[in-house]
């Protein structure tokens, strides 16, 4: 499949390996791949999400905010309800035993020689896509298909993306981002500029 894609294409699946590791993450997931088409200079995807309002700098802020690992599993509240578990429950339940906010705390690092905090050892070597962002890739060349193109170019990605619904896409819904309104955006700039 990869031999399919664009050189810029190329470029944001690389790149999305050094967004998460600029994060400090173990995996390559739906928001490293966004990151990295906002964090090239040009090209469909690109531009068409600097058209509808978002930029690199408001994504990463957002991510950083938040943590994202949380975003791309199932929804642990109605997960646990569908087995009969009221989540919210359970946290009034433990703050009331132990206090507010007791499930808001960060677990204290962990102390190397001497009693210094130990720093996380960075991620080595490949980064394992989760199956969300191998769905994006996916999703990608179907689109393309689809569109009776040859080539996997960044803007594909960007439909596989809003295809998907991971985290990617909650970030650009969350800033206000109709995402109907930018696949739409997609296809016509790819129709009118074949090779992004």
């Amino acid at each position: 499949m990869f031999e399919r894609f664009t050189d810029r294409a190329r470029l944001v699946v690389k790149g999305a390996q050094q967004e998460a590791r600029q994060l400090g993450q173990s995996y390559i997931g739906t928001e490293h791949l966004l990151l990295a088409i906002l964090h090239l200079d040009s090209g469909i995807a690109h531009d068409v999400l600097i058209e509808v309002g978002t930029s690199y700098d408001s994504v990463r802020r957002a991510l950083l905010d938040v943590d994202s690992r949380q975003w791309d599993g199932p929804d642990d509240a109605e997960a646990l309800e569908s087995i009969g578990i009221d989540l919210n429950a359970v946290k009034a339940k433990l703050e009331e035993a132990f206090g507010p906010g007791v499930l808001d705390e960060p677990i204290p690092a962990k102390r190397g020689w001497f009693g210094r905090p130990r720093r996380p050892a960075p991620p080595v070597g490949h980064l394992p896509f989760t199956p969300r962002s191998k769905m994006v890739l996916e999703l990608g060349l179907r689109e393309a298909l689809a569109l009776k193109h040859k080539h996997i170019g960044t803007e594909r990605l960007l439909l596989g993306l809003i295809r998907e619904g991971g985290v990617a896409a909650k970030v650009l819904t969350e800033r206000g981002i109709d995402l109907k309104r930018l696949r739409d955006k997609t296809i016509e700039a790819t129709k009118n500029n074949e090779g992004g």
